[in-house]
């Protein structure tokens, strides 16, 4: 039976992919994932079947991972197949974006040839805001918006740069190539900045190392279908090396 703390009370927030719920701790949450999808800022919307089930399992572990290598997480435990229990925090509206090689938005705006290799990590910065758009915007952006202090920052582009580079290798070791991917933080009770959401094939562009086959949430964007069996893939490589 779970315990008091682990019972879902009041939903405090329902986003795209995920609910959450508060508990009887006021310091803990509840994170329920969906089934739900969206692309293009809610412009195109289905379910996956099983995807907050397979999320949750491949966020849980690679959170897991995370905290054993040192990086600070909101999360505690997975409490059921779509649930887990995090630290409450104050979520900073920034999305922070890591890439590696170029895909997506670098192809579309930059000119880039999709596929090519970035000479180093790119961080890029985009305002958390479904009804602007998530706009691609700089460090003085965030500091005249008041979003973050200059110290968080640099914090949260230390810690970046470092998830990045564990995640690299995390699923280099899998066979899978980390082309871009999202992170989102927050501020915990004690002003501490540390990595919130999740991390999964809906924040991340995974290619199978060895075919470049797209294995995440570009293969539902573009109606490439598969959707399912990618994400299902992707949960057998991350539990077989667990």
């Amino acid at each position: 039976m779970p315990n008091f703390v682990e019972m879902k009370k009041e939903l405090l927030y329902e986003g795209k992919a995920k609910r959450i719920w508060s508990t009887d701790d006021h310091s803990l949450v509840i994170q329920e994932f969906k089934d739900d999808a969206t692309a293009f800022n809610g412009l195109k919307k289905d379910q996956i079947k099983n995807k907050g089930v397979l999320n949750t399992g491949i966020s849980s572990a690679i959170f897991e991972y995370l905290i054993a290598h040192g990086i600070p997480t909101h999360f505690v435990k997975a409490l059921s197949e779509n649930e887990m229990l995090v630290k409450r925090v104050e979520i900073i509206k920034v999305e922070v974006v890591l890439r590696n090689i170029a895909a997506g938005s670098l192809v579309k705006k930059f000119g880039f040839a999709e596929g090519e290799e970035l000479k180093f990590p790119l961080v890029e910065y985009y305002l958390k805001s479904d009804e602007l758009g998530d706009p691609l915007f700089s460090l003085e952006h965030i500091l005249t918006l008041e979003l973050a202090t200059k110290d968080e920052m640099e914090k949260i582009h230390s810690l970046a740069l470092k998830i990045n580079e564990l995640m690299q290798k995390f699923w280099f070791d899998r066979g899978i190539d980390l082309v871009d991917f999202k992170l989102e933080f927050g501020r915990a009770a004690n002003g501490e900045i540390i990595l919130a959401d999740e991390i999964s094939p809906d924040t991340c562009r995974l290619w199978d190392l060895h075919t470049g086959e797209k294995m995440d949430k570009d293969r539902f964007r573009f109606d490439m279908g598969k959707v399912e069996e990618a994400y299902a893939e992707i949960s057998r490589r991350v539990k077989i090396h667990n």
